[in-house]
């Protein structure tokens, strides 16, 4: 019913920027919310930044203004723009989707490494 694209990751600098897509289809009705979450190794996955069908956006702390969600909706896609990247940035990303009707659907990830 929906599925969830994730690339764009790979290996960044400190200090430098990556930008990853999530290409969202769905066939299950209308995407209310869209988010970035991150795992680093050995760590929980955590929320990252979400951008609502009426672009309202959230972000985590550790990212607030370094990371920028956005949407192009002729392309069903959600970016998330990472500047200034950090060491602890390092993860695999994973995109979300959660339905107007209900329903999370999460993506396969893509992996960003940031080297020092």
């Amino acid at each position: 019913q929906v599925q969830l694209a994730e690339s764009g990751g790979g290996l960044g600098q400190a200090g430098g920027s990556l930008r990853l897509s999530c290409v969202v289809s769905s066939a299950g009705g209308r995407v209310s919310i869209v988010a970035w979450h991150r795992q680093a190794p050995g760590k929980e996955r955590e929320f990252i930044a979400q951008i609502s069908s009426g672009d309202y956006t959230n972000y985590a702390d550790s990212v607030k203004g370094r990371f920028t969600i956005s949407r192009d909706s002729a392309k069903n896609t959600v970016y998330l723009l990472m500047n200034s990247l950090k060491p602890e940035d390092t993860g695999v990303y994973y995109c979300r989707a959660t339905l107007a009707r209900g329903g999370t659907y999460w993506g396969q990830g893509t992996q960003v490494t940031v080297s020092s």
